[in-house]
């Protein structure tokens, strides 16, 4: 029986919030919260052990990592090995893990129906798991394979160089990855075997009171109570002290420096840091949350406006970076244009001025009462997530907080305490300072390299007075606070639907634009979702073109960011996008401010005005983003190519970086006409909004663009309506492009292997998904696990603009691209066995898994809006498409499914329609001089270029016939 339980009263939760919540403590001291939701489609698990990396043995970096791998494979009580994984993927669910620095969470959802036994597998992993010597050795092959992913990122590499700069000794500084040095290498060397470390590991840290579990089901408390004591009861409890890593990481020796050192990527990056107390021990204070929301802010007078004003900055973010309980990390990054790397010392100067402005200001009780009141707000009207990341979220708080607080951690401030956020700013002073300054200027300027991913750095030290003459000889600007936020919202309530709308309907068209919408009668929260899709056909006619109406959105979005800083700050969220047929403005957020917003963006897309130095800013982070395209993983390369041969009238990045450095202010003066001359708007308004209230809204934006006394805006020709076109390859034809890595560095390859299989069909689809199903953890299975070729690996649907296939990823430092293919070939021929030998029971599992996936219901407003806003874009409008593949599925045979598999995707099947896209790494360029000549077999036909290929295929006809909506 449990020792303890407390009912739901005494844990916080959202006003909005139906479910039922109850702890208990099994008699092995294992806390649980259990979380009963009557609506739910999904049951789901997550249980977080508190230990991780800084408790890795010397010598053995990235153990617990390893160990978080190796409880996945078998246990005792089901020892074939990745049944566990296998199970959950049959049912409808996911599963994984993470290691952090003192903790290691591992998690799990499923569908309902194989929730109990899914449960009794996953306790396996903590009651007793085998790590056989095989999959041991196995394994650290993909250990390997994941730090190989990360070589290269400069996330990765820059977190280890902060950890570097610590204390020796310090767990801080711990590699936590692991790689095949650490693992195997290495301990080899000294006689020490791993999988024997590994067990000893497990046994000394993995104890049921160091351990805490969330459990989210659709049974009742009593009920899934008794299921978690028969199931969690038996782990162990060797009453493990918790674990605790006093210090600080900084010495003196690692304060007051200055770190130039060279990324990967184009672009120059500050990262100021300061060690300071956590701000665990005061969550409810919340100080680091109201430094964070000031020091960041981006309104008038704010430190990022004013670095912006200057040309200098082009992004800053500010908050508690790295903690634990017993240290932290406040961080501002600001990320800067090339003016403003030769600035850098006048922004940093900057920096420490506004800090100075508020310790003149002292602490401000409004501000803090605004803040409170806006993640009160957030906090009760917050959207259902899936029940997988909410027992993630519980079972991490689990470790940290009182009961109480296990769902609100420390979203909540709520105890305004001065002094409390003084000592903290107190903190960010330029004696406890460490700056990092990151640019490929400073490249052959370094004399020390980072041992784990060879980042190279030098350091300069740096004292309190230095600092204060940045300060003096900084531009002297009006630095000043933020002003009371207009657009918190003030009525919450919710509207009456006149009308329960299952599906969007037309609410009304025109020739300038057609508008759909859904009224909210599910989620009854007072938030909205509008999109509206700008289809422009001069925007995307050429290179240049795509690039100057890339300039323009961001110019629209750079030119609204301090008077809409505020809104996002109160919970009302935008985003301009540039899109293939133009462009596309997104709002999503509390209803109550949303039409004064979008009324704002509106009227700054009628009056759009060029500013010279503001283009110049957004054309260096344009070129940027392209030149940095070549430092993308391989397997992100190949699904670029391959999106590039399949979709018609698509500019390729090197192309555009050709045009971008002769682009200038004046171009865009005479294209941003151009641009808006001739558009159709697509409109979709769905959540708390009522009809006349979204036809108004509409027909604001109507007079404003197209009826004005000079209106930016005429309708389209019905000859100029624009559609996404796909490359119909051919039936029984294998196609192949390999093209090199576009890093030299990267020991990476990839493969995407694309079976396109047709066009947007019901019966079709759900064949292909259940083939999906069927096949995606075998694949996994095989392919990583077994065959190890690589940590990436994965066999996914594909739906481009409605044309339906099937792809197999992989990413890969073991073999070269033909290899890999040949691999996912000699996969699908042994799985051709597996699919006759499934028995009828089999088979009918696997349809209802996937019928209990497609009526899985909305968790929030933008979740439905997603759905409905794919099929109106893809012009495919198929709203009932659940319910009419659910009727397709349950007519389906097992002979419909191999019959299926035979046409369409066995190898040397006739119809089969297949494309390789190869992305040949460092070690494999030899093999790519070889398959570029003569590729291997089974490709029949190689493409050499892209848009010779593109223009001489048939073209899958759109569904888009007519923005205008069909008749439904």
């Amino acid at each position: 029986m449990a020792v303890g339980k407390e009912e739901v009263q005494e844990i916080v939760k959202a006003r909005t919030d139906k479910r039922e919540y109850r702890r208990i403590v099994l008699r092995n001291s294992l806390e649980v919260l259990i979380v009963s939701d009557p609506d739910t489609d999904k049951c789901a698990a997550s249980m977080d052990v508190g230990v991780g990396s800084f408790s890795d043995p010397e010598g053995l970096e990235g153990l617990a990592h390893f160990l978080e791998h190796m409880l996945f494979y078998a246990s005792e009580k089901y020892p074939l090995e990745d049944s566990y994984s296998k199970y959950i993927t049959e049912h409808g669910g996911s599963t994984n893990a993470f290691t952090a620095n003192e903790h290691t969470n591992y998690f799990f959802d499923v569908n309902i129906d194989g929730f109990e036994e899914a449960l009794d597998r996953f306790a396996q992993f903590f009651i007793k798991p085998l790590m056989s010597a095989d999959a041991t050795t196995r394994e650290i092959k993909a250990v390997d394979s994941e730090n190989q992913k990360n070589l290269l990122s400069d996330a990765w590499r820059m977190n280890q160089l902060h950890k570097h700069l610590s204390l020796e000794g310090h767990p801080y500084r711990k590699f936590s990855t692991g790689n095949w040095d650490t693992l195997e290498v290495h301990p080899k060397a000294k006689g020490v075997d791993t999988r024997h470390e590994l067990i000893k590991f497990y046994e000394a840290n993995y104890s049921a009171n160091l351990m805490h579990l969330a459990i989210y089901a659709k049974d009742d408390l009593d009920k899934v109570q008794g299921l978690v004591e028969s199931k969690f009861q038996e782990i162990r409890n060797i009453d493990r002290t918790s674990l605790r890593f006093p210090g600080d990481p900084c010495s003196s020796e690692y304060l007051q420096i200055l770190v130039r050192t060279v990324p990967i990527k184009q672009g120059h990056k500050l990262k100021i840091v300061w060690p300071i107390t956590p701000e665990i021990h005061h969550y409810q204070e919340g100080p680091c949350r109201y430094l964070g929301h000031l020091i960041g802010h981006e309104a008038e007078g704010s430190l990022f406006y004013i670095l912006k004003t200057l040309g200098w900055a082009t992004g800053l973010s500010a908050g508690e970076g790295d903690w634990s309980l017993e240290f932290s990390f406040f961080k501002v990054v600001i990320e800067l244009t090339d003016a403003g790397h030769e600035h850098a010392q006048d922004i940093i100067g900057l920096l420490f001025k506004y800090i100075s402005l508020l310790q003149q200001c002292g602490v401000c009780d409004w501000i803090f009462d605004e803040l409170s009141a806006v993640c009160e707000t957030k906090f009760h009207y917050q959207d259902k997530i899936p029940p997988s990341d909410y027992v993630v979220n519980i079972a991490s708080n689990m470790q940290l907080y009182p009961p109480k607080d296990w769902l609100v951690g420390s979203s909540l401030p709520s105890k305004f305490s001065p002094s409390i956020i003084q000592k903290v700013l107190d903190e960010l002073s330029s004696n406890n300072v460490r700056i990092f300054w990151e640019s490929k200027k400073f490249e052959g300027h370094t004399d020390m390299a980072e041992p784990w991913y060879g980042t190279a750095y030098s350091i300069e030290k740096i004292t309190g007075s230095i600092i204060q003459e940045w300060m003096l000889s900084a531009p002297n600007e009006d630095l000043h606070l933020p002003v009371p936020n207009v657009f918190i919202p003030t009525d919450l309530s919710i509207k009456n639907a006149q009308e329960k709308v299952n599906n969007p309907i037309v609410l009304r068209k025109s020739p300038y634009s057609v508008l759909w919408y859904k009224p909210d009668t599910v989620f009854l929260t007072p938030k909205a979702y509008v999109k509206i899709d700008f289809h422009c056909p001069h925007a995307s006619d050429s290179p240049e073109a795509e690039v100057l109406c890339d300039i323009f959105t961001r110019l629209l979005m750079d030119y609204l960011n301090e008077y809409a800083y505020y809104a996002q700050v109160a919970g009302l969220y935008y985003g301009i996008n540039h899109t293939d047929s133009g462009f596309q403005v997104t709002l999503i957020g509390y209803n109550h401010k949303l039409r004064i917003l979008l009324e704002t963006i509106i009227a700054k897309i009628a009056q759009f005005k060029v500013r010279p130095d503001r283009f110049s800013v957004i054309k260096e982070m344009v070129i940027k983003d392209y030149q940095n395209f070549k430092f993308q993983q391989p397997y992100q390369q190949a699904m670029y190519y391959c999106a590039l041969i399949l979709q018609d009238r698509t500019w390729p990045w090197t192309e555009a970086l050709e045009v971008l450095p002769h682009l200038e202010a004046d171009d865009l003066v005479k294209f941003a006409p151009v641009i808006l001359s001739r558009t159709f708007l697509e409109c979709y308004a769905a959540g708390n909004i009522e009809r006349n209230e979204a036809e108004a809204m509409i027909q604001n934006i109507e007079d404003i663009l197209f009826k004005d006394s000079n209106p930016p805006c005429q309708p389209l020709f019905p000859s100029q309506l624009l559609a996404n076109r796909i490359v119909k390859l051919e039936r029984g034809t294998s196609y192949f492009y390999p093209a090199e890595g576009l890093n030299p560095s990267d020991e990476n390859s990839a493969l995407v292997h694309y079976i396109q299989v047709h066009r947007d069909d019901f019966l079709m689809n759900v064949k292909l998904q259940l083939f999906a199903l069927i096949a995606k953890q075998p694949a996994f299975h095989q392919l990583r696990s077994v065959e190890q070729l690589g940590y990436i690996t994965v066999l996914m649907q594909r739906n481009d603009s409605g044309i339906r296939g099937v792809q197999v990823i992989i990413q890969s430092t073991a073999k070269g691209p033909a290899k890999l293919d040949s691999r996912v070939e000699a996969f699908l021929k042994m799985f051709e066995s597996k699919l006759y030998e499934l028995t009828d029971d089999e088979f009918k599992g696997y349809v209802n898994t996937l019928i209990d996936v497609k009526l899985e219901k909305y968790k929030n407003l933008r979740e439905e809006c997603r759905f409905y806003w794919q099929e109106i874009s893809n012009g495919t409008l198929k709203f009932n498409r659940k319910e009419s593949e659910v009727a397709a599925l349950r007519q389906l045979t097992k002979q419909d499914l191999i019959d299926f598999f035979n046409e369409n995707i066995k190898v040397g099947a006739p119809r089969k329609k297949t494309l390789s896209i190869g992305v040949y790494g460092n070690p494999h360029s030899s093999e790519y001089a070889v398959d570029k000549s003569e590729p291997a077999e089974p490709y029949s036909v190689k493409i050499d270029d892209i848009y010779s290929f593109r223009r001489s295929k048939s073209l899958y006809g759109s569904f888009k016939g007519s923005l205008l909506p069909v008749k439904l």
